[in-house]
């Protein structure tokens, strides 16, 4: 399932959510200039690797980015959920949730894989805890989803609880799978996506003091 927008109203321009997407869009095209030794030395030292501790890859690894795949799939979702809790918090109070939400995504996904060489990297984590931010203020809120049926694909307006439990129970699940297959390398920082969720469901009654109104688009 893909998120294609969220039926609220925004009051205002989220414009610290298109400052993100534009840093980590800027970010991932200076990743891209370098050569391949270039790039692969700088992701070696700036992503998050849990065989060696380097304390600044906890808030530099979710600036980077694997692919233009990847870094699209979490700038859209940044977009369809961030632009909401923005809108709520207001951009400096957004800011500072996005960054712990990842700084604690990292060391969720750090401990989960203590050991590893293989570099963790990516916003998803933070925008994990955007979901859960989300999934807290706005439960009832109908998410246009982009869903697959075999070789169908249709959209469906689902209720955001639904589709965010969804999400996150298929994060978890495929997690816990991954801890079965030792020694293998995993593509995906599942437990990154767990913690950011569950630290935004947590976080989001540090930042917003009572559940904002709905603000349905009109029918």
């Amino acid at each position: 399932m893909i998120p294609l927008r969220a039926l609220l109203l925004r009051r205002s321009t989220p414009l610290m959510t298109l400052l993100l997407i534009s840093l980590n869009t800027l970010c991932f095209l200076f990743e891209m200039a370098q050569g391949p030794y270039a790039r692969q030395a700088f992701i070696e030292q700036f992503a998050l690797v849990p065989d060696h501790l380097y304390l600044p890859a906890f808030i530099t690894s979710m600036f980077l980015h694997g692919g233009w795949l990847h870094l699209i799939g979490n700038m859209w979702f940044l977009w369809v959920f961030g632009s909401h809790i923005e809108d709520t918090m207001g951009p400096g109070r957004f800011l500072v949730f996005y960054l712990i939400s990842g700084v604690a995504s990292s060391v969720v996904q750090f401990g989960a894989s203590l050991g590893s060489p293989v570099p963790t990297l990516g916003a998803s984590g933070a925008i994990a805890g955007v979901m859960g931010a989300f999934l807290i203020l706005y439960p009832r809120v109908r998410v246009v989803t982009l869903i697959f049926i075999v070789i169908f694909v249709t959209t469906y307006e689902l209720p955001a609880a639904l589709m965010l439990i969804y999400w996150f129970a298929l994060q978890l699940l495929s997690g816990l799978g991954s801890l079965s297959a030792v020694g293998q390398a995993q593509n995906i920082a599942w437990f990154a996506h767990v913690g950011g969720f569950v630290a935004g469901l947590v976080l989001i009654r540090l930042f917003v003091n009572q559940r904002p109104r709905y603000r349905y688009y009109p029918s």
